[in-house]
């Protein structure tokens, strides 16, 4: 006879009574949140239950201006009609089957990204990270296959200030402490060398023929907008061909028209050998990632050598075609370079004494508060909240903008007002 496993507490005759929250308060929220979830995460103090476009509303019913969404991933904007519609007719018809058998929905899915980005192959995965972790696979099989490596000697280059996500895989790469203190041991065969440093870039890959791959961003996201110098991007295509590398070109964050191009290495016309795509490929309404590759490189994987349960399922196919066509039907990318320019020039206007840098391209940007003003920048995304605009800090000092790209001109010009005002504010 079996018997369910509850909690010491009991509730064996039923589902087990939830907490009586007031569902209105924002504190309310906040408190069952810490309370149940895991404290991995320090969210701005504000409680959401709605969005719509550009915008989000908290349970209390106040209207915000999103200047994050989702880490990108809302560059559609929140909810979007057309995206929501692949969801609502897919979601009645088929919505996983695993990989185990062919359906029509992945490879309609697969002949249209790729037909797109200009690769012959993709494979379809779930998260930004997983993306990450499959490159890296494929890039180190590539290596022993194609490159002839030494059995277990493949490494894999990365740039300091990286960051694509928190298993041991990414971590072993990073050289953030907060992502590294108490986790190891590492990943072998990872090497960190200066971001936009193409001098020791190829010192590294000339000094070492075991190493199979450099996995780079265009520009690097949670390290804080941080943009290369003009010619790096095809410097690196240039080193990598030379020196028989693999690129890998982690777009999870700056990919889909975020930086004003349909991909961030668009801007220097370069052709990475791998792609990683994530975030706004669902624009929003579910974990969907994939990696772009030609044969020679991605076929390397064999049958039952890598694989995800949900991965190219039918409902992702479906929603990841409707979010790559609302990028381009609505001219998305170009939208995202005219409002990052006007952007970019109102943020200028700040103070010296209170701004040491704003950098950014397309509408990915950030304000570096300087830190001599008594100040953090999460005092002001606080205020900013006050105001009705949500941003995120990042490594204390950095404030990172990254609006819906369907925002228009009108709202852009309220929200830089409210930017302006707001850090104006913290005057002495």
């Amino acid at each position: 006879m079996s018997q369910c496993i509850l909690n010491k507490k009991g509730h064996q005759n039923g589902i087990q009574k939830l907490e009586k929250i007031n569902s209105n308060q924002t504190k309310d929220v906040i408190e069952r949140e810490k309370k149940f979830g895991a404290h991995n995460y320090d969210p701005i103090p504000v409680a959401l239950t709605k969005g719509k476009g550009v915008f989000v509303w908290d349970v209390e019913g106040k209207k915000y201006y999103d200047f994050l969404s989702a880490y990108s991933a809302v560059n559609q904007g929140h909810c979007h009609p057309k995206i929501t519609e692949a969801v609502k007719k897919q979601v009645d018809t088929l919505t996983l089957t695993s990989r185990a058998f062919f359906t029509d929905a992945l490879g309609e899915y697969a002949e249209f990204i790729t037909k797109l980005f200009g690769y012959d192959k993709i494979l379809p995965v779930n998260s930004g990270v997983e993306a990450g972790e499959t490159a890296c696979k494929i890039a180190r099989k590539w290596g022993y296959l194609k490159k002839k490596i030494p059995n277990d000697q493949a490494k894999i280059v990365f740039a300091e200030g990286n960051y694509w996500g928190r298993t041991m895989s990414a971590i072993s790469s990073s050289t953030d402490p907060t992502c590294r203190d108490c986790y190891g041991p590492f990943m072998p065969g990872f090497i960190v060398i200066p971001y936009d440093d193409e001098e020791v870039l190829e010192e590294t890959l000339k000094n070492d023929p075991n190493i199979c791959a450099f996995m780079v961003e265009p520009i690097q996201g949670e390290a804080g907008i941080v943009v290369p110098k003009p010619g790096y991007l095809k410097r690196i295509r240039e080193i990598c061909t030379k020196y028989n590398v693999l690129w890998i070109d982690d777009e999870v964050q700056t990919g889909l028209g975020r930086t004003g191009k349909l991909l961030g290495v668009h801007h220097e016309n370069v052709r990475p050998d791998i792609v990683c795509l994530g975030k706004a490929l669902s624009g929003g309404m579910m974990a969907i990632s994939a990696v772009l590759a030609d044969d020679e490189t991605i076929l390397c994987i064999k049958p039952g050598e890598h694989g995800s349960t949900y991965g190219g399922n039918p409902l992702s196919c479906k929603v990841a075609t409707a979010a790559l066509k609302v990028i381009l039907e609505e001219d998305l990318c170009e939208n995202a370079k005219k409002l990052g320019n006007i952007l970019m020039e109102d943020l200028k206007k700040l103070p010296k004494e209170l701004v040491c840098e704003v950098r950014g391209k397309g509408l990915m940007c950030a304000i570096v508060i300087n830190e001599k003003v008594g100040f953090t920048a999460t005092d002001v995304c606080i205020k900013l909240r006050d105001n009705g605009l949500l941003a995120k800090p990042t490594h204390g000092d950095i404030i990172r903008l990254a609006p819906p790209l369907v925002m228009t001109e009108v709202q852009l010009k309220v929200c830089t007002n409210i930017l302006l005002k707001t850090i104006n504010s913290f005057r002495i």
